[in-house]
């Protein structure tokens, strides 16, 4: 198997709420090989899609089985600190719950975590790399 991922599927518990917050709240533009209740975002190498949670787990044959963490999370590598704590700013004003205020933290780098809607935890962090 060739070491690549292409597409992260989030199950959403409310289709239209979750379009609203990457769409309309952080402008990010949907593929035009989105349809009804499937939304696919390119990302530069990776798309993010957004699909029904109860449709998704059908399609995967498992129960979703709710937890306060998933141990997996979503990461934006921002161009600055300033840019992480706008963007914490603007998704705790569309209704994500930070989790963790950004914060120098021990790999060198800013960062904080937010929860979107449906409760997936984003990382928005930087990394001064070689003084850029």
């Amino acid at each position: 198997m060739r070491q690549k991922l292409n597409l992260v599927t989030l199950g959403v518990d409310n289709f239209e709420r979750s379009l609203n917050f990457y769409e309309r709240g952080l402008g990010w533009k949907k593929s035009d090989k989105s349809i009804d209740n499937l939304a696919l975002f390119p990302l530069g190498g990776i798309t993010l899609a957004l699909y029904p949670r109860h449709e998704l787990e059908e399609d995967a044959n498992l129960p979703v089985t709710p937890s306060e963490f998933s141990g997996l999370t979503i990461s934006y590598n921002a161009k600055s600190e300033k840019e992480v704590d706008e963007v914490l700013e603007l998704v705790a004003k569309l209704g994500a719950t930070i989790i963790k205020p950004a914060q120098k933290v021990f790999w060198g780098g800013y960062s904080g975590y937010f929860k979107d809607p449906d409760g997936y935890e984003v990382e928005v962090w930087y990394e001064l790399v070689n003084g850029q």
